[in-house]
């Protein structure tokens, strides 16, 4: 069974940061790589960070060295610190595992968490 929990969100000024926390429960995420994911309402979800086992990771475009995305492979758990937070990073954050793994899973895998809110004001 698979589990996600996304946590961390909140409210913040622009300029603030905020640590989004992920807890993955199964093996399914700890034998892959894994992804912080974001969706604005009315936006496509699009992806933030990924890091894969190896411990390489990429960024979207507009992080643009802001956030720093982590894993601890011992707990299972992966981080996204976001710092230098602007009003366009207003959306929903997700974890799951790293696109490449979606993308080979499309139609047989479609499990996502509740997401965590990230809010911020101008």
């Amino acid at each position: 069974q698979v589990q996600l929990v996304e946590s961390g969100g909140g409210l913040v000024q622009a300029g603030g940061s905020l640590r989004l926390s992920c807890a993955a429960s199964g093996s399914f995420f700890s034998s892959n790589g894994m992804g912080w994911y974001r969706q604005a309402p009315g936006q496509q979800r699009e992806l933030v960070a990924a890091i894969t086992r190896g411990g390489s990771t990429n960024y979207g475009d507009f992080v643009k060295g802001r956030f720093t995305i982590s894993r601890d492979s011992a707990k299972n758990t992966v981080c996204l610190q976001m710092n230098s937070l602007k009003p366009e990073d207003t959306a929903v954050y997700y974890c799951n595992v790293e696109p490449r793994v979606l993308a080979i899973m499309k139609g047989r895998y479609d499990y996502w968490g509740q997401g965590t809110q990230v809010t911020v004001s101008s």
